[in-house]
């Protein structure tokens, strides 16, 4: 067991449900109310200073449904620990994004695609697909070809956007460089 997680164990102990060591790669399993409360702990007191990822589990046929899982790192990477949390169907997760600001778009990201709310998100809205969309692409459920969808105008231009601008390109060259964007009337 890393210190670490002997660390967690003992300031939270009521709220850990389960640790793992894997390839000398250590998780923690917490309880969703703690979350916050245990990454505040990992950041002050155990200088995990970087965030490098939060992504969610889809286990579609397991209650509860999802796990967020969160990555944290010292800067000079000498130490790394995963926390984990179990999240329902229709639950919430408290943000952390007021603990690291990487954590708004990872968050973001992971409603966009798997519809899990994060609780006091300064921005939650869809990062990927646009407002509106219905679905979420990452669930177990989303059909591997997607699913129709009407997109709405604002997707779309009439003209390119460069269409007609100071550089032209040959999408039928033989090689990378006669490929290259050049100015009207260069060879």
């Amino acid at each position: 067991m890393s210190n670490l997680v002997a660390k967690i164990q003992e300031h939270y102990s009521d709220h850990v449900i389960s640790t793992k060591e894997f390839r000398d790669e250590h998780t923690v399993v917490i309880r969703k109310e703690a979350i916050k409360a245990v990454m505040q702990y990992c950041r002050d007191h155990l200088d995990l200073q970087m965030l490098l990822d939060i992504c969610s589990i889809d286990h579609e046929s397991i209650d509860p449904r999802f796990e967020m899982v969160y990555e944290l790192s010292t800067i000079d990477d000498s130490q790394h620990i995963r926390i984990k949390t179990p999240v329902a169907e229709d639950e919430e997760v408290d943000s952390v994004s007021d603990i690291w600001a990487t954590a708004d778009w990872h968050e973001r990201e992971v409603y966009d695609m798997m519809g899990i709310k994060f609780t006091d998100h300064p921005n939650m809205k869809r990062i990927l697909m646009w407002e509106g969309y219905p679905y979420y692409p990452l669930r177990k459920e989303f059909p591997l070809a997607g699913k129709p969808t009407d997109m709405p105008d604002v997707a779309f231009t009439g003209v390119a956007p460069m269409e007609g601008g100071p550089f032209v390109t040959s999408s039928s060259a033989t090689s990378t460089v006669a490929a290259e964007p050049r100015a009207k009337g260069e060879s």
